[in-house]
């Protein structure tokens, strides 16, 4: 409460301090009272006279360190600069999360420029708004619209809040309250529903989920305009309801192709562009969507995302982009279409040249800008012809479902950036990301949005050992050692679905390699950095406590895999002792697993399930939310099963474990009585826990864990309860260490 008085108290003397000044001074310093607190008053920002490029500078001025920038954006990343450099220190994306910096802080030397090397600098992915953010607050938002200001985003997606506006354009064409909602999805599932890959799946919406999130949209707008951004709103790209039909029995609506094995019944309906009703619907949506929340003339439109087309026809796919920009055109004659370019990589055999060509060219040039969506695995630019001329942003995508391990070819995309940006073509604007949820681990993106800058210490700068001291808080020789084997050789893999094998459905001796467990790297490397993070001499700052956590689950899931691939051998011998013996270790590692995550609330399904019934205005909702947030993360829906795996704390002591441990109980009884292990009676007996495990309201529990205990504890509190018997993470991270050292070399 006092923190919360104080930081009204600063707000409020910036304020006043800046009200006759210029708006992006303001706005840079209630950014840095937001995240610096009181150290926030030593801190001077300037408005740059110089246009152009966006810019920076930081120097001292006697106790005060002076930022100047174009604007509060480019204030910001100087603010950021400063922060890493010389307070070395990392500012979470994660709300909660305690900034530290130390007691006095360091003068600049001499004074440090930086200058942006593109143009837009984009973030988000409508999967983001499913595998992350369906749940937040503006607590949630306002920290991280802090956070992609720091790190120089000023093109964030932005689609919170657009089923309300779809609501009130379905109502105006004849749809009844009931139909619309069923035709919503369920709140986790939106952003499929947004693609139009599927509809109704978990739904109906609540009215009171469509109400909440028009305030909230209009907070973040906000926000993010203040901090010069330029939000992507949606617009229609042709997606309408079944009923639609009946109201306008002549229009021409299709089905759109199945997708990921969802029924028939979810499936999605398409309005061919050159009906008049299409230009209606655009014209309703667009200005019902500018009544609430203003535009800022770039619309995110993605037609046949994962599904096929009505036709294949390059004349059909060029009328389709030529209409649909019409349509856009007519209701906003500054209107930019933002299409991302998943599809052609996804479906890479039906989107062939001349298909790809035609689309691309039924719009202007430079009223479509284009999103080079995987680049850190297939960069488009190379095989499109620079996207025939179309203007572009090099993204790097880094997490698939929201995957807690540790994936993603930092180094190789980092070099691949330099190659565009001297390669790519006078149309390349902009350099971007477009993860699919935040894991904890956020240096990959961190690195890449520092690539779209041009800093004057780049000659000397070395990515690991920034990463390395900023984590731990110093200079540490142990901590840059273990960062150079995580940058240069753990994290070289490309993203995929990608998790530990505890995540996953247990399955006898799988006909071929899983390649969601696959890793590229020697895995006694991994062992190295994990003994060399645990020199620490503390764990004093919440970026090392994550470092703790991801390296040492992935050791322990990697483990898990070898004790795994011993468990399947000793059931084709037959040999009973070696069964159960390996049993009760690999539950032993789930455990130990389950309780190292359990150090940080962002590792532990209690933060994402308790979110999700804050959300909730009535127990009825409560619940609807939560069976939402469970499912996505386990069952998903159709074939998509384990897509969105997590590793956290209370998922595995309650979801994953009870898996393996049916699966245990199964190979041990067919060897025990001499009968053929049935991986398909298995599966169905998953199948109902698995589907009974969504719907249930019990409180998920994690583990205590490390002394091979099976008393479980509500896993919000159970880092207190660890902490009381073994430390801070630190010291339970050297305990596991000592337990497993001899079996992990």
């Amino acid at each position: 409460m006092k923190l919360n008085l104080f930081l009204w108290m600063l707000m409020l003397s910036f304020s006043l301090h800046t009200f006759a000044a210029d708006k992006d001074v303001a706005a840079a310093e209630q950014l840095a009272a937001r995240i610096l607190h009181e150290k926030a008053q030593r801190f001077t920002f300037v408005k740059s006279k110089n246009h152009g490029s966006d810019h920076f500078s930081i120097k001292s001025d006697g106790e005060k360190i002076v930022i100047s920038g174009n604007n509060a954006n480019s204030m910001a990343v100087g603010l950021n600069h400063y922060l890493k450099k010389y307070c070395l220190t990392t500012i979470s994306w994660h709300s909660a999360a305690k900034t530290t910096l130390p007691d006095s802080l360091p003068a600049v030397k001499a004074e440090e420029t930086g200058k942006a090397a593109v143009d837009i600098r984009f973030f988000l992915n409508y999967c983001t708004y499913g595998y992350t953010m369906p749940f937040w607050g503006w607590t949630e938002w306002e920290h991280f619209i802090d956070w992609m200001a720091l790190n120089g985003v000023n093109m964030p997606l932005a689609i919170t809040g657009q089923e309300a506006v779809w609501y009130n354009v379905w109502r105006s064409l004849g749809m009844e309250d009931n139909e619309i909602r069923s035709y919503f999805t369920g709140p986790c599932y939106l952003p499929w529903h947004r693609m139009a890959n599927i509809d109704g799946w978990n739904g109906p919406l609540p009215k009171e989920w469509l109400d909440s999130q028009v305030e909230l949209q209009k907070q973040i707008l906000a926000r993010e305009r203040e901090l010069n951004m330029r939000p992507v709103l949606p617009a229609f790209a042709g997606h309408v309801p079944a009923q639609l039909k009946s109201i306008f029995p002549d229009a021409d609506i299709k089905y759109l192709g199945e997708w990921a094995g969802f029924d028939n019944k979810y499936r999605c309906h398409f309005l061919n562009p050159e009906e008049p009703l299409f230009a209606k619907i655009q014209k309703l949506f667009l200005e019902e969507q500018t009544r609430l929340f203003g535009t800022d003339h770039i619309y995110g439109v993605d037609p046949f995302n994962e599904v096929d087309p009505p036709s294949w026809q390059p004349e059909y796919l060029k009328n389709v982009a030529k209409n649909i920009y019409n349509t856009l055109a007519a209701v906003d004659k500054d209107a930019v279409w933002m299409q991302m370019t998943w599809m052609f990589y996804y479906d890479k055999d039906k989107w062939t040249a001349p298909r790809i060509k035609a689309l691309l060219n039924g719009v202007p040039k430079n009223r479509l800008l284009l999103l080079d969506y995987h680049c850190e695995n297939v960069e488009l630019w190379q095989s499109t012809d620079k996207f025939h001329g179309q203007p572009y942003i090099w993204c790097y995508l880094g997490n698939f479902g929201g995957n807690t391990t540790m994936t993603g070819n930092v180094k190789e995309s980092a070099a691949r950036i330099d190659n565009a940006l001297t390669n790519g073509g006078k149309n390349l604007r902009g350099i971007g990301s477009t993860l699919e949820g935040l894991d904890v681990m956020q240096f990959p993106y961190e690195t890449i949005f520092r690539k779209a800058w041009t800093l004057s210490d780049d000659a000397d700068f070395s990515i690991a050992n920034e990463i390395a001291d900023r984590h731990v808080g110093k200079v540490s020789d142990p901590i840059r050692k273990a960062w150079d084997i995580l940058y240069n050789e753990i994290y070289v893999q490309v993203p995929s679905t990608f998790g530990i094998l505890p995540n996953y459905r247990p399955v006898m001796h799988r006909k071929r390699p899983d390649s969601r467990i696959a890793v590229k790297y020697e895995p006694k490397r991994l062992v190295e950095a994990w003994r060399l993070l645990l020199q620490a001499q503390d764990c004093s700052t919440d970026a090392l406590t994550i470092d703790f956590i991801v390296v040492g689950r992935q050791v322990l899931g990697n483990y898990f895999s070898v004790l795994k691939n011993k468990f399947d051998a000793a059931y084709a011998a037959r040999d009973m002792a070696a069964l159960r013996s390996l049993a009760t270790e690999m539950n032993e590692v789930l455990r130990d697993i389950d309780a190292l995550c359990a150090f940080h609330p962002e590792c532990t399904l209690s933060a994402w399930t308790d979110r999700a019934r804050r959300l909730g205005k009535t127990d009825v909702t409560k619940d609807y939310y939560e069976k939402n947030a469970r499912n996505l993360i386990t069952t998903w829906g159709g074939r998509l099963n384990d897509y969105a795996s997590r590793t956290w704390a209370g998922l595995t002591a309650n979801y994953y474990a009870v898996r393996w441990n049916m699966y245990f109980d199964a190979v041990i009884d067919a060897a025990a009585t001499g009968t053929e292990f049935d991986q398909t009676a298995l599966n169905n007996r998953l199948s109902d826990f698995e589907n009974a495990w969504v719907e249930s309201k019990t409180p998920a529990k994690a583990t205590a864990g490390g002394d091979g205990s099976t008393a479980c504890h509500a896993s919000s509190d159970l880092a207190g309860l660890l902490g009381a018997h073994y430390g801070d993470v630190l010291t339970f991270s050297k305990l596991l260490a000592n337990k497993y050292s001899e079996k992990l070399e």
